[in-house]
């Protein structure tokens, strides 16, 4: 099993990873991710910073919690909370108006990548804690 700190690193590289994976799948459900260029940070900028901001204070990079099914809510939920901010930081960055149903749709599409990938942190690593181990002897 990696150490801590790994897991922890694991943890936030997949993370970022979702976000990005989030904020690409926003563009092109819009058709505007081949001319978005670096437009698409708007977005991706202000979701790290508020997920960063939200996550580790519900526990969501604790390597012990991250490896149960019980504790996925955390990833779930700091997500909807840092939702709103992250729009509110795009909006302040972009001077334009935060339109409901954008906070409404960010949040959602965001908690559930960040979702779906620790789901797979959970399934990839629970079976390397119980794999039997080959004995040479």
């Amino acid at each position: 099993m990696p150490s801590r700190q790994t897991q922890t690193s694991i943890l936030v590289i997949g993370d970022v990873m979702a976000i990005a994976l989030v904020t690409g799948f926003g563009f092109a459900t819009h058709r505007t991710l081949g001319s978005t260029g670096l437009r698409l940070f708007t977005t991706f900028i202000p979701l790290l910073i508020a997920w960063f901001a939200v996550a580790p204070f519900l526990g969501v990079y604790d390597p012990q919690r991250a490896l149960m099914p019980s504790q996925l809510w955390r990833p779930f939920w700091s997500m909807v909370l840092a939702a709103p901010t992250a729009a509110w930081l795009r909006g302040a960055w972009l001077n334009s108006p935060i339109l409901p149903i954008f906070v409404l749709v960010l949040g959602g599409f965001s908690s559930l990548g960040i979702l779906a990938w620790r789901v797979v942190y959970v399934l990839i690593f629970s079976k390397r804690l119980t794999a039997p181990r080959v004995s040479n002897g």
